[in-house]
């Protein structure tokens, strides 16, 4: 079963916000700066043997290709916008599309060709990249995430199917245990997949029922986009300690330019240790304490609110400590305020599109009522 576009909005209308975000066009300036900057670094050399030891060997192996509705989500202050996270596998994309073009509600297929031919291409370049030139069309593709149904943006899923069916690509929307993969390529129901657009958070293909796809992705039988390559690169969180390090920074072949770039956009971040423990309990209220093993929002705890005894069960080496960077907020007709994130999405060094999300509560969410994607307006 798949959906259309115009379906998804009746599927997702309470996460549309109608109400507009404003922010400076110096803002989005500042945002595609820092997006261009960090992919560029993460294809020079210098940088790719700094990370080195760091890396899982399954992120080491560079399949030549990169990542898929890349996304970066920035909270914005009086300074300019703060870099919160990186995600290589953003769901939402099409949510966002829908919310900065209402007209697509009722004019769909005036707009789904516009849409289309913007995914269509990155997803083209993939395989091409993937392929060496020789195709830039996948023959089947597989979406592929845990119990595909029972998660929240299924529905995006199935209008991602739609899409690829209508480029004239058979897809299959599924969970990976259900794929036959190995390394001599990628099968479902009998039809081959030489693309998985993955929206699972097993990031790094470390999960038993990821070793099929782990195996044809190092064998390059499959493009695996997005991929475990591009997530060390860029969205694992232990990122964000390295960019945020003046002396790290200064091993890297950057300008005095982009290193402004970055002190001034990327919080500082640190990995939480033994040795800092009790400094960072002292000074809680001023930092975030994130998983660096999980995705978006989830096991995000805000210091002003972690009881010391959650603080000492934080494991060691595997908790990102991130500068607080209070949400902005945004006012909501018969809501009152909210706060306020901006989600840039891209695909290598090109922006696909900019939204703001809305919400209540303490890390963002799609179910505030009055809340959701929105519109950003520049000032």
């Amino acid at each position: 079963m798949s959906i259309s576009t115009p379906h998804l909005f009746d599927v997702y209308q309470e996460a549309l916000c109608a109400s507009e975000v404003h922010i400076p066009r110096t803002a989005l300036v500042q945002m595609v700066r820092l997006v261009r900057l960090l992919d560029r670094l993460s294809r020079k050399p210098a940088y790719r043997a700094l990370l080195a030891p760091q890396l899982p060997e399954v992120a080491l192996f560079d399949p030549g290709h990169d990542a898929v509705m890349m996304c970066y989500d920035f909270h914005l202050t009086e300074g300019g916008p703060r870099l919160i996270e990186v995600n290589t596998n953003a769901g939402g994309g099409l949510l966002a599309y829908l919310a900065c073009h209402p007209e697509c509600h009722t004019l769909p297929d005036q707009l789904a060709p516009r849409l289309r031919q913007r995914l269509m291409e990155s997803f083209a370049r993939e395989m091409v990249l993937f392929s060496g030139g020789h195709s830039a069309r996948p023959t089947g593709i597989a979406i592929v995430d845990e119990n595909p149904p029972g998660q929240h943006l299924f529905g995006e899923m199935q209008a991602f199917a739609t899409l690829f069916e209508d480029w004239g690509v058979p897809t299959f929307i599924v969970a990976p245990e259900a794929l036959q993969a190995d390394s001599t390529g990628v099968f479902f129901d009998r039809q081959r997949i030489d693309l998985v657009y993955n929206r699972h958070c097993d990031f790094y293909l470390n999960e038993p029922a990821m070793s099929g796809l782990r195996q044809a992705y190092l064998a390059r039988a499959v493009c695996l986009t997005p991929n475990p390559h591009a997530y060390g690169l860029l969205a694992d969180k232990r990122r964000l300690a390295l960019w945020s390090d003046p002396d790290m920074a200064a091993r890297l072949p950057l300008s005095s330019r982009d290193r402004a770039l970055l002190r001034d956009t990327v919080p500082a971040s640190v990995l939480l240790g033994n040795d800092n423990r009790e400094q960072f309990w002292g000074e809680r209220r001023n930092w975030v304490f994130k998983p660096v093993d999980r995705f978006g929002s989830r096991g995000v705890l805000l210091g002003e609110k972690i009881s010391r005894k959650r603080f000492y069960e934080l494991p060691a080496n595997l908790t990102l400590v991130q500068r607080l960077v209070p949400p902005s907020l945004t006012e909501v007709a018969d809501s009152g305020p909210m706060k306020t994130d901006l989600r840039l999405y891209a695909y290598r060094n090109r922006v696909l599109g900019l939204t703001a999300r809305l919400y209540r509560g303490q890390v963002t969410n799609l179910r505030t009522p009055g809340g959701g994607f929105a519109p950003v307006v520049l000032a």
